[in-house]
């Protein structure tokens, strides 16, 4: 469903985020699903564990920090995100390798991208309320991208 279409039907049951300058990456322009978060810093390996399970109906939400020092997801995981049947993910951070995720079948935001890798710290934490763009995103919410903008909703939206 539409952004525009959940904000005209539903505007009272939903948050939106700010346009803080997340960019498409991914082979889709428009994914939703149900909400997994990743809270991480310059550190990307709970970023992979994640991917590496199944996601199906699924959107990754990573609290990146914003940092664009460094990439926190590029095609390999891109492309394992992508077999574990994940719809998308959301990157508050940097990726690496656009080129090859723009044909990878899934929608990937990001603020940027970055050549280096992230650190391999095993630093970061899982299924947590995060805040950013002006909105929480929950584990189990729903979250609605299309190329006007995220939407996020407690419930599914059909």
């Amino acid at each position: 469903m539409k952004t525009t279409d959940i904000c005209d039907h539903h505007i009272d049951e939903i948050q939106i985020a700010e346009p803080i300058g997340l960019k498409s990456y991914g082979g889709r322009r428009e994914f939703s699903g149900q909400i997994e978060t990743v809270k991480c810093y310059e550190d990307n390996t709970f970023v992979r564990a994640a991917l590496e399970k199944n996601g199906q109906g699924k959107v990754l939400v990573i609290d990146g920090g914003g940092s664009t020092r460094c990439a926190l997801l590029g095609d390999n995981i891109a492309e394992l995100a992508q077999q574990n049947q994940w719809n998308g993910v959301l990157v508050y951070g940097s990726i690496r390798d656009s080129a090859a995720i723009a044909k990878i079948d899934i929608g990937i935001l990001a603020l940027g991208t970055h050549p280096k890798k992230s650190a391999k710290n095993k630093e970061g934490m899982t299924h947590l309320k995060i805040h950013f763009a002006g909105v929480d995103f929950i584990p189990d919410d729903f979250i609605y991208i299309d190329e006007d903008g995220i939407v996020i909703s407690a419930k599914e939206i059909t």
